[in-house]
């Protein structure tokens, strides 16, 4: 590994590829680390960086150990993370002890966020963003926040259905995020194509994405951008048995007083169990696809802009 700054360590494809101004895509390792069991996890975030390498960009999964931030992770890295369900879930806000004390960490959203501003790379690809719990306004994701901070497009498929939508909507207006649907005017709800929520801006293709991205950016330094992506509509969901299988987790979580970090994964799992792993099936699909996309808007964005 080689480093750009002392505590980041970059893989040489990685580095090689950003010297070069090819594309690149980030993506989280929380995923592997917590989000699916062994060895379903290993072969999804195996999928994943193959999507992004299947539309022309070098996969970047971002993790950290012994005290620096390795973006880029071989296949024997890869499957220590997917290894050690039991690794700390590390978001923005703890990075910096988690690099002082030197522990391991799989990256959320706004990790791999700063991670990848960091290193230099401006997309990343995920399943669903954080953001404002249900019945707790107080209860807020820091992607949101990180979000505003960085300038990273993070392509995913709307935020966690486990959240308040419209709050959590409210909350990037106020920070000034753009929200822009990938071929929809409607606010992806994870397992669904659709939430009811409008969004204001909508482009249809990844060269459409790149050209916003390239005024987004120019306009805005030093913030990031939410490109909404609807899973297939062949692996969603019906809204019925989402909505029910919800309703299920919640009252789960509330009988048992699940709170914090604890939460999402705790809330994933119980409707996992109510879908019959429906639920799982569909997360991996629209990961698959958020990568895949991810990577064209990727390739379009290292191209030269058409000259008007």
């Amino acid at each position: 590994m080689r480093s750009r700054l002392p505590f980041l360590a970059m893989s040489r494809e990685v580095e090689a590829a950003l010297a070069a101004n090819r594309p690149v895509v980030a993506l989280e390792s929380t995923l592997l680390a917590h989000g699916l069991p062994w060895p379903q996890n290993l072969a999804v975030g195996l999928q994943a960086e193959q999507e992004v390498r299947n539309a022309g960009a070098v996969p970047a999964t971002i993790a950290v150990f012994s005290g620096r931030i390795h973006v880029g992770l071989d296949a024997d890295t890869l499957e220590t993370v997917a290894r050690s369900p039991h690794v700390f879930k590390a978001s923005a806000a703890d990075l910096g002890p988690i690099l002082a004390s030197r522990k391991d960490a799989a990256t959320t959203v706004s990790a791999t966020v700063v991670a990848a501003a960091r290193a230099g790379i401006s997309v990343m690809a995920t399943g669903g963003i954080g953001g404002v719990h249900r019945g707790d306004t107080h209860d807020v994701s820091c992607d949101l926040t990180t979000l505003a901070q960085e300038p990273v497009a993070v392509v995913s498929a709307g935020a966690k259905v486990i959240l308040d939508l419209p709050a959590t909507l409210e909350v990037l207006e106020t920070l000034g995020v753009p929200v822009v649907g990938i071929a929809t005017s409607d606010f992806p709800a994870f397992y669904t194509q659709k939430s009811g929520l409008p969004v204001l801006h909508r482009v249809e293709n990844p060269e459409d994405a790149a050209s916003l991205l390239r005024s987004h950016f120019a306009l805005f330094p030093g913030r990031g951008a939410l490109l909404c992506n609807p899973i297939p509509e062949a692996d969603a969901l019906p809204d019925a048995l989402v909505s029910q299988a919800l309703a299920t987790a919640l009252q789960a979580a509330e009988q048992a007083r699940v709170k914090g970090k604890a939460l999402t994964p705790f809330l994933l799992s119980k409707i996992a169990e109510a879908t019959g792993s429906q639920s799982t099936k569909a997360n991996l699909a629209l990961v698959l696809h958020n990568a895949r996309v991810a990577g064209q808007i990727a390739v379009a964005l290292c191209k030269e802009p058409p000259v008007d």
